[in-house]
């Protein structure tokens, strides 16, 4: 444990070698708020992901610090196939801001054992930061041309209908920009996506 707590020194002491003020000052003016953020670029922080490697221990650590680029981090040195299901669900209680929750599906989420069953888990729930993680997931999956079943398609198109017929914005984006994956996978897919959408008068296609 001491390993992992001076290399978790380490990490935080680069991180001022990658200070961006300005970036740092943009991202609280959109309302971007962590205890600590740095304004790290993602090339730097793949940079260091890449040069750490994959550490389960190290990325629960980085997790805790409220800081972004820790945070950041920590989801790209999180080994996929060690992520429990449990771990997974407090990160998700603990995402607050949509830059985390697009990180975390990009960097980690899209590459779980399980990432569809939560993908269709985090879709159905009313809170925003997980729908867009769900849709976030969900459209990663279909661009590998990962086909859901008759009971994930109708699934998936009644959550989308009601992503895009709810008030955030956000969620709305992530829900049209999965449809438009999911109609990527073929004709068929493609004249359902077409049929879901005419119903919230929708042209996306």
């Amino acid at each position: 444990m001491n390993d992992i707590n001076e290399q978790l020194k380490e990490i935080k002491r680069s991180f001022r070698l990658m200070m961006n003020g300005v970036a740092a000052q943009s991202m609280r003016d959109k309302g971007l708020e962590y205890h600590v953020n740095w304004g790290a670029s993602l090339p730097m922080l793949k940079a260091k992901a890449k040069e750490i490697g994959k550490n389960r221990d190290l990325a629960i650590a980085l997790w805790k610090e409220d800081v972004r680029e820790c945070k950041i981090l920590a989801t790209m040195v999180m080994p996929a196939d060690e992520m429990l299901p449990e771990i997974v669900d407090i990160w998700m209680e603990q995402t607050t801001s949509l830059e985390m929750a697009e990180m975390a599906s990009f960097n980690l989420y899209q590459y779980l054992p399980f990432a569809a069953d939560k993908a269709y888990q985090w879709m159905a729930s009313p809170i925003p930061i997980y729908q867009i993680c769900g849709f976030h997931v969900l459209s990663r999956l279909f661009m590998k041309g990962q086909e859901p079943n008759e009971r994930g398609i109708n699934e998936f198109l009644d959550q989308a209908i009601a992503a895009i017929k709810g008030e955030s914005i956000a969620v709305r984006k992530a829900a049209v920009t999965c449809v438009i994956r999911f109609a990527d996978l073929g004709l068929v897919y493609e004249r359902l996506a077409k049929t879901a959408m005419k119903s919230v008068n929708l042209d996306v296609f």
